[in-house]
């Protein structure tokens, strides 16, 4: 029983799976923002905690640091994990604080007036919580798995009698 979870959370195809709709995600909320800069300064600016000044280089530098860190995490390219794992804590902390303050606005997670105001903060919340405590978790430690199993030696039938 313990062998086959140890199988089925170190298996390849199964981290790659989870990995890529994770990556697809980020590279989605990465594009359809850049896509309306515009409204997602908005949406940004009605949280009020970027100054305006730096509205435009938040609302254009977010999308695109989570549009690179989907494509190297297609390509599982060393900090990629690391860095949706930092956004996910940062759009976590913003949801929380709308939420704390009752703020009436989008997440903006995926654009511009994709969710039902403060109903929507709340399902943005647990939807990335969720993620952030189940699939993160899961790729550090499908990948940990795997790389300890490589590096382990191999038993063969001499040692075996060794012992």
């Amino acid at each position: 029983m313990w062998n086959s979870i140890v199988r089925l959370l170190s298996s390849l195809w199964i981290y790659r799976g989870v990995r890529l709709a994770l990556a697809v995600l980020f590279i989605y909320g990465g594009i359809v923002k850049l896509l309306d800069p515009h409204a997602f300064a908005r949406t940004i600016s009605a949280y009020d905690l970027v100054p305006d000044a730096l509205l435009p280089v938040v609302a254009i530098g977010l999308p695109i640091v989570e549009l690179l860190a989907g494509l190297a995490l297609v390509f599982d390219l060393r900090g990629s994990l690391a860095t949706i794992a930092g956004l996910f804590f940062l759009f976590l902390a913003v949801l929380g604080y709308g939420i704390l303050q009752n703020l009436d606005v989008d997440c903006g997670c995926f654009g511009a007036e994709e969710l039902d105001k403060q109903a929507g903060l709340r399902l943005a919340f647990y939807r990335d919580l969720a993620m952030a405590g189940i699939v993160i978790p899961y790729l550090y430690l499908s990948r940990w798995m795997r790389l300890k199993k490589e590096k382990a030696p191999e038993i063969g039938p001499t040692e075996k009698n060794k012992l």
